[in-house]
């Protein structure tokens, strides 16, 4: 092994709910195409949460395939240092602090030939199968196709840790094409939310309005960059939103806060021919009435997934502090407290990311 341990630290996933802490599992072998990185930290997705209850996403049921394949351990938001590099590995050398996408394309389907390789088929992602393992461990393996990224070694880790997260942001508002002429609505200022603040704030949109159920979430939206925050369970914010555009509607809606209830409130919310943006991952389905969509107001639905071509910029602009990150990691925790790191991680206590540091 390169002079590293044969054993190491692991959350490893079982089944729904079956979540363990193993003292002794097999530490990944490197493979003459492989990598092996020493993780520095992992933070805690919302899909990693909505995985560990046991959604029909992840853990599938009578109608549909699981995704999964268990065992695995979890995590696909991590960043640490190249310990070990296959025959083959020439680009990168020992030492090296590394971060990759989070889905590891086959680099054959039609998808991955066209360079849309956050589609790739097989699609198998950091964290979710047992031959992907994830990030909530000691060491995880680099496969050959998976998609790299040098971190600043003077990057603070607090910051490192928001690359994923924060490109996944930039590429939903990217696919909203946002111009300075549009009123722009966000539901959801968690941790993904505010990475679309401190990104739409470049982007400089006639206005941007910011919707949370907790105040603190609107508070910091309202530092990076929020010019209007308002609250769901404290006024009607479809009226209000429709009272500064005339009774027209926002030009964009994001909706990023998973909740169902936030997709019919943007239908109601947006302009005829708006631009309707889904981000989230539900815990389950969501209806609405798709009248709206058609023949009420001839709207362009366009759909986020994961976060092509952007961590290169993401970095960047960290390091040139053109992206705020300030307060965003808001707790970090051993393994060895993981349950309560996951439940931290819910945002319930007004949390925004939580990760493991190693």
């Amino acid at each position: 092994m390169g002079g590293i341990p044969k054993r190491m630290k692991a959350l490893v996933a079982y089944g729904i709910g079956d979540y363990r802490l193993e003292m002794d599992y097999e530490t990944p072998i490197c493979g003459d195409d492989d990598i092996i990185i020493k993780t520095e930290g992992c933070g805690i997705c919302a899909g990693d949460l909505k995985c560990e209850q046991g959604i029909r996403r992840f853990w599938g049921d009578e109608e549909q395939k699981a995704y999964v394949e268990p065992p695995f351990i979890p995590g696909h938001e991590f960043v640490g240092r190249v310990v070990l590099a296959g025959k083959n590995v020439k680009e990168y050398q020992i030492g090296e602090r590394l971060v990759a996408d989070q889905i590891v394309p086959c680099g054959e389907c039609r998808f991955c030939k066209k360079g849309l390789y956050s589609l790739c088929q097989p699609h198998n992602v950091f964290g979710f199968k047992s031959k992907l393992n994830g990030g909530m461990a000691e060491y995880v393996r680099y496969p050959k196709t998976a998609v790299l990224h040098r971190v600043p070694d003077d990057m603070p880790l607090k910051d490192a840790l928001l690359i994923e997260p924060y490109s996944c942001s930039k590429h939903a508002v990217d696919r909203a094409k946002i111009t300075s002429e549009d009123v722009v609505v966000l539901s959801g200022a968690g941790t993904l939310g505010l990475g679309m603040v401190t990104y739409m704030r470049t982007k400089n949109p006639k206005k941007l309005i910011v919707l949370d159920l907790l105040e603190k979430r609107l508070e910091k939206a309202c530092q990076f960059g929020a010019d209007v925050v308002l609250n769901p369970a404290k006024e009607n914010v479809v009226q209000k939103i429709l009272e500064m555009t005339d009774g027209y509607g926002c030009d964009v809606y994001i909706e990023a806060s998973g909740n169902p209830v936030s997709v019919e409130q943007g239908l109601n919310i947006i302009i005829k021919q708006g631009r309707f943006v889904e981000f989230s991952v539900f815990s389950g389905p969501s209806t609405v009435d798709w009248s709206i969509i058609g023949d009420e107001k001839e709207l362009d639905i366009l759909g986020v997934h994961l976060s092509p071509w952007c961590f290169d910029y993401v970095i960047e602009k960290i390091m040139l502090g053109e992206l705020n990150t300030d307060g965003i990691i808001s707790g970090l925790f051993q393994l060895e407290d993981w349950e309560k790191a996951f439940m931290r991680a819910t945002g319930k206590d007004g949390d925004f990311k939580i990760a493991f540091t190693f």
